[in-house]
């Protein structure tokens, strides 16, 4: 009997017209998690009213997917490597589809914590393979470029349609129902997966090595956690013993990738500059974003007033910019060179963060938009041409692996994005200083403000509200600061990095 999880063969594969309907499949997966991601964003006023959730609760609500997905993805890529890519992906939509559920009808912050934390276990199952899948379907160096750039583009038009949609509910619906979109897209996926994706898995795995597996979770957490802990609360004891843990977590965990026969990762891809450059400027791009993805939904909202739909909408043109990019890249990274573009891209990016820090209260939405416009074209040059270069610098039966770093740095990214830059934004908004009869809540978030001011009354409220925004407002424009800074540097250290890799032809 043939077994179903033998790998496809190149040249059948290559005449199909089936693997463009396959990578539709996919790019299913990729929609699922982007419009997770950013129904969040806009979710999240209203979770606060709700749930009332503290100042650091409401950071861990929007950052406890990134930790465990973080923690899991190059486990769950070497999974798919050795179970089978499609098994995996389509169990982990299945998953993600349900735990959405849990997370839409989560009733204090803990358990929205703990749902947030279990659909990350189910995330970590979907990237890695969607890429994996491409890499193992797509032979020809040029479709496999145009298969990223779609894959890309899709995850791009993920965030426009999420808040687009996700507004939509938020106007007519509880809060929990911009989670339950996330149902249709997976039965679509996992029933249409089950017929149009072909199996693949590396025929040469070894067993899944469950020790790594524990090392690669524990040390990616404690690590960001204590970042996360020294970022928002200072140095401490208990930030201090996390970071020693996963440190020493971490440097096991390498010590024994080099030393087993078949490495859960192997680590000996890093000393490829191209794919470690690549790596490094996908983190640190997601770094200095992420903090202004994060907060961008409660300046439109409780700023500037604006309904949950219409700041979907003034989202769009990054989105748009990085669907435009994001197909072209391939080609303009083949006819300049991978370096020009990707530092050309964090640069753009880093410079539109920049005008970011001349927002106040009443900046109009022409500045708005043409720095999001920026920052999209510019994130889906870069985005797109280094997950190319990561995917060209390993064998296709290892495609799972590296995948899995290449997500693993956007996700760690994110989680430290919104730790630090985060933390920069509380921080500078706790400390406004309110009218007599402020109630410590409003110090927490400015959606506790708002929600506060409903039982204070009328000038009372009004005055807190000001001082409230203002602060608000002052903390995002430093945390767009320190991203620019970010973003500028790393197109910097890209240019080095990335000099003399090329796109295969």
């Amino acid at each position: 009997m043939t077994s179903t999880l033998q790998p496809v063969r190149a040249a059948e594969v290559e005449k199909s017209p089936g693997r463009w309907l396959a990578l539709c499949v996919l790019v299913l997966a990729v929609l699922l998690v982007a419009v997770d991601a950013t129904v969040l964003g806009l979710a999240t006023p209203y979770i606060s009213e709700d749930l009332q959730p503290s100042g650091t609760q409401l950071l861990w609500i929007g950052d406890v997917y990134s930790f465990v997905i973080a923690g899991l993805l190059v486990s769950m890529g070497s999974l798919g490597d050795r179970v089978g890519r499609k098994k995996l992906l389509l169990v982990g939509a299945t998953a993600f589809g349900l735990i959405s559920v849990l997370n839409a009808y989560a009733t204090t912050p803990e358990m929205m914590i703990l749902a947030r934390a279990l659909l990350g276990v189910a995330g970590a199952t979907l990237m890695p393979a969607t890429l994996a899948l491409i890499r193992n379907i797509f032979h020809d160096p040029r479709e496999r470029s145009l298969a990223i750039g779609v894959w890309g583009a899709t995850a791009s038009a993920g965030t426009a349609v999420g808040p687009v949609v996700g507004g939509f509910l938020l106007e007519h619906f509880w809060w929990g129902s911009v989670f339950l979109i996330n149902l249709p897209v997976m039965v679509v996926l996992v029933l249409v997966g089950i017929k149009l994706l072909p199996e693949s898995r590396n025929p040469a795995h070894g067993p899944w090595d469950l020790i790594s597996v524990t090392l690669s979770l524990v040390g990616v957490i404690a690590l960001v956690y204590a970042v996360k802990e020294v970022a928002a609360h200072g140095a401490s004891g208990e930030a201090l013993a996390a970071g020693l843990l996963g440190t020493g977590a971490l440097f096991w965990f390498v010590r024994r990738q080099l030393t087993l026969p078949t490495p859960l990762l192997d680590v000996r891809l890093f000393r490829n500059r191209g794919f470690s450059g690549a790596v490094l400027a996908d983190l640190f791009t997601v770094l200095g974003l992420s903090g202004l993805v994060f907060f961008l939904s409660q300046y439109l909202q409780l700023v500037q007033g604006r309904g949950p739909l219409e700041a979907g909408l003034a989202e769009i043109p990054a989105a748009a910019g990085a669907v435009a990019a994001g197909l072209v890249a391939g080609r303009f990274a083949r006819r300049f060179s991978v370096r020009a573009v990707v530092s050309a891209g964090l640069a753009a990016v880093g410079l539109a963060l920049g005008t970011l820090t001349l927002l106040d209260r009443s900046t109009g939405y022409p500045l708005l938009g043409a720095a999001l416009l920026v920052v999209g074209i510019g994130a889906g040059f870069s985005f797109t041409v280094t997950a190319d270069v990561i995917l060209s610098s390993v064998p296709k039966n290892e495609a799972g692996a590296a995948s899995a770093v290449s997500e693993t740095a956007y996700e760690l990214g994110a989680a430290l994005g919104i730790a630090l830059l985060g933390s920069i934004v509380t921080g500078v908004y706790a400390g406004f200083t309110g009218p007599a009869g402020t109630p410590a809540a409003a110090h927490d978030s400015l959606g506790g403000a708002v929600e506060a001011a409903g039982s204070l009354p009328g000038p009372t409220a009004e005055a807190m509200l000001d001082v409230a925004r203002d602060s608000f407002v002052d903390g995002l424009a430093i945390a767009s600061g320190v991203g620019a800074a970010v973003l500028l540097a790393t197109a910097v250290a890209a240019w080095f990095l990335l000099r003399g890799r090329r796109l295969e032809s």
